[in-house]
């Protein structure tokens, strides 16, 4: 029988879990889950009555109001002062009048995106910010100002504002004793709902979003609560078999997290049913398109990503700890370095998609002949 999403939202807050996993298809009614979820935890009354002394917000959320807190005036007039506004309210005082995140903003964006694309935070006269815009370093160093950044760096940007804040968030709740802590600002904080961080974003950046957003959400020691949704199958893939794992630098096991999957009746209520295994079809199709780029020689960097998802998949599915255990134990730890050079946007060649004739070599050995014929999808892809 189906419930409301009020219902669902009382079953996410009834939870022990630390982290709740929750996939659903797009139009699903995932935003206003969250925020049915944040009214439950957080009435607003109760949100005015302690922004007087900064403190008593339990919940923070990142969905589609976060990004409707930013938008363009492209100077139409003139073209030339384009930047990207920020809406004053609660949330962007916090992040970055009270806690001073724009640094870590900007180390966060560049990390994810390209290091010589700039972003310079605009306070009007009363020293708020309200603004920002966007330069990029063009050949012979060359600085072009006021440029209009595309949607998925919009959006990056816009997920950096709210994750510099989680990582803070994290690392200050994480020393155990209340007294010991540099602000008492997040003591009251309960839960933190991320819905959707992954709008327009490539899968090289979508991979490596959901690496670093796993492992933070890992490194929590606090009774901080994590509700996660999603529509992308690669990023719940991702997230799947990391909740999954345990990690020895940490106390998380895959006990303290539940997957689930949310899904809206004919009759327009809702359904939330536990997930046995992720969508590994997706898995498949990753290993499909890389045997069609080795086939066609059309083998780029992002290639490396998807050896690497689908090696994540493949441990978890078989049981191994690490995905590095699957590959030839006498280049081991030279393959892991390969991909992971390859699969982080740190590597220096990040701007450049060619990948070195001897890295294509490899990356086709690993699939060829180690991946497809070892761990039996010979009956997937044609590997001859």
């Amino acid at each position: 029988m189906g419930k409301t999403l009020t219902e669902i939202a009382q079953e996410l807050k009834n939870s022990e879990k630390k982290v709740q996993l929750i996939y659903a298809f797009n139009g699903t009614g995932k935003t206003r889950l969250s925020r049915a979820f944040k009214e439950l935890v957080s009435p607003k009354h109760e949100e005015e009555e302690a922004q007087d002394g900064d403190t008593g917000v339990k919940v923070l959320y990142y969905n589609a109001f976060t990004e409707d807190l930013f938008y363009w005036n492209n100077d139409l007039e003139k073209d030339t002062d384009r930047k990207l506004l920020i809406r004053s309210n609660a949330f962007t005082e916090w992040v970055l009048q009270d806690e001073g995140q724009d640094r870590n903003i900007i180390t966060n964006f560049q990390h994810y995106t390209n290091d010589k694309l700039t972003p310079y935070f605009i306070k009007n006269n009363d020293k708020v910010y309200n603004g920002v815009s966007f330069s990029i370093k063009g050949g012979n160093e060359e600085q072009i100002d006021n440029i209009k950044i595309s949607r998925g760096e919009e959006s990056c940007f816009i997920w950096c504002v709210f994750y510099s804040l989680l990582k803070e968030v994290v690392e200050v709740l994480n020393v155990p004793e209340p007294e010991d802590r540099p602000t008492s600002k997040f003591d009251d904080l309960e839960y933190f709902f991320i819905d959707d961080p992954v709008s327009s974003l490539d899968d090289n950046h979508l991979i490596e979003l959901a690496v670093d957003v796993a492992e933070l959400i890992k490194s929590s020691q606090s009774n901080l609560k994590f509700i996660i949704t999603t529509h992308n199958p690669l990023f719940y893939n991702v997230l799947f078999n990391a909740f999954n794992t345990a990690d020895s630098r940490y106390s998380y096991k895959p006990k303290h997290s539940v997957k689930k999957h949310l899904e809206k009746l004919d009759d327009g209520t809702f359904l939330l049913t536990d997930a046995k295994d992720s969508p590994f079809s997706y898995h498949l199709a990753l290993l499909t398109e890389l045997n069609n780029a080795i086939i066609s020689d059309d083998i780029q960097k992002y290639h490396y990503n998807f050896l690497r998802n689908i090696l994540e998949k493949t441990a978890t599915f078989l049981g191994y700890g690490n995905w590095g255990e699957l590959l030839p134990a006498e280049s081991r730890e030279a393959y892991c370095r390969r991909i992971n050079l390859y699969s982080h946007s740190r590597h220096s060649g990040e701007e450049s998609s060619i990948v070195k004739e001897e890295d294509k070599r490899v990356l086709t050995y690993l699939v060829k002949e180690v991946l497809i014929p070892q761990y039996h999808f010979h009956s997937i892809v044609d590997h001859k």
